[in-house]
């Protein structure tokens, strides 16, 4: 029983030691909490940036146009306000669509029976309530004024309605509806990436764990290979999802009631064709891009085992757009948004969010997208280097350098 127990003693502290004395280890180890220490500091960064700008914006005023049937708001009030008198409703709305106009409130003659209309440029969904706000604040402020007014009367009970209208480059802004037809590229993407992230990173790896490369190699070019491997991810990317959401979209269809499952109402839904554009070039890049990173981790790496260290803090890349998801919706300028929208391995779920929620702007995307496509590319061929030159080396963690002078060797 002491011999088994000191062949116990024997193997832990063999098996503790040999782990933690791996650059690997400590890699994986060290990278997660300086990854949350840089985190910590671009949000500070940016909490010091937006406060700074919210105190700016303090003094400033919401410049708007008004028309009052009920001639109830006091002129002077609604100067004060940033308001002035528009003489025509339609030339006020239109310089709304247009952008030269902030918003445009039209108070009805009877408030307390018909709804007060609040027409303003599309500044995002989170933001967007501000006009109604500023409405609603100037029909109570005059309503302090005038107690004895029965419709003002129904004003400062909280009885007069609100219908609220936004607009972005002239046409009307979908709100909510707009938002959740491209964010399910977002899902989409997750899905892929949770089902085939293991056969991403063992699609090289399993070759070099079965010593078959090099009978591989004599029959296959690297690049033929690696590309024929990438393009049956794809493929079978496309079944998984299509076989995720297949029963999903069949219950909604056929089995309701019987799962009583809710009710949606898919007419509130804007499909707009630029977000929609935009969000499947941000999920082919981004799968092209973590799908070459992936690859050449399992090129590098010689086991399965070796690659998972590597692998956990990769995968954690893809979530640590969350932690700033508040900062994304409503200070897309902000410091640690920028370096996440552009920074390759957290661009493609911070520029989708972006898109989802139209924060994103057209030049945005296009570098984004061009970024991840670029980037994911020479990542890939940079991947077909590895395994090309790096097939046999079964025992240890491939070096990059040493593939690079190997093939300056052969090349002479």
């Amino acid at each position: 029983m002491a011999f088994s127990q000191h062949n116990l003693g024997t193997v832990i502290g063999f098996e503790f030691m040999r782990t933690i004395k791996k650059k690997g280890f400590a890699i994986a180890t060290l990278s997660i909490p300086i990854l949350m220490v840089v985190l910590f500091v671009l949000i500070y960064a940016s909490n010091s940036s937006t406060e700074a700008s919210a105190d700016a914006q303090k003094n400033s005023e919401l410049s708007f146009s008004y028309t009052d049937a009920s001639g109830i708001i006091p002129p002077g009030m609604a100067q004060a306000a940033g308001g002035k008198t528009a003489s025509d409703p339609e030339t006020a709305l239109a310089a709304v669509k247009d952008g030269s106009s902030e918003a445009y409130f039209a108070y009805p003659a009877d408030p307390s029976a018909e709804p007060v209309k609040v027409y303003g440029t599309d500044v995002g969904m989170f933001e967007n309530g501000k006009y109604e706000a500023v409405a609603k604040q100037l029909l109570n402020a005059a309503a302090q004024t005038q107690v004895d007014n029965p419709q003002l009367t129904a004003a400062l009970a909280g009885t007069v309605n609100f219908e609220s209208e936004t607009y972005r480059d002239g046409k009307l802004s979908g709100g909510v509806g707009s938002v959740i037809p491209p964010m399910l590229f977002l899902v989409l993407f997750y899905v892929a990436m949770i089902l085939l992230s293991n056969q991403m990173l063992n699609s090289t790896l399993e070759e070099k764990e079965n010593r078959v490369t090099e009978m591989i190699l004599t029959t296959l070019n690297p690049t033929t290979l690696i590309t024929g491997k990438v393009i049956s991810l794809f493929a079978v990317g496309l079944v998984q999802m299509l076989v995720f959401l297949t029963p999903i979209a069949a219950g909604y269809l056929f089995f309701r009631d019987s799962l009583a499952l809710p009710d949606m109402d898919l007419s509130t839904l804007v499909f707009e064709p630029m977000p929609l554009i935009i969000g499947a070039l941000l999920l082919l890049g981004g799968f092209t891009l973590f799908t070459g990173v992936l690859v050449a981790i399992g090129a590098i790496m010689p086991t399965a085992k070796e690659a998972g260290t590597i692998f956990g803090p990769l995968m954690a890349a893809m979530f640590i757009p969350f932690y700033t998801f508040s900062l994304i919706i409503s200070d897309p300028k902000s410091l640690i948004v920028q370096v996440f929208t552009y920074f390759p391995l957290t661009a493609p779920v911070t520029a989708m969010l972006r898109n989802g929620f139209g924060t994103l702007s057209g030049v945005e995307a296009t570098i984004v997208i061009a970024e991840l496509f670029i980037v994911g590319a020479l990542i890939l061929r940079l991947a077909v280097h590895l395994f090309r030159y790096g097939s046999i080396e079964y025992g240890k963690k491939l070096s990059i350098a040493g593939t690079f002078r190997r093939k300056e060797l052969a090349s002479r």
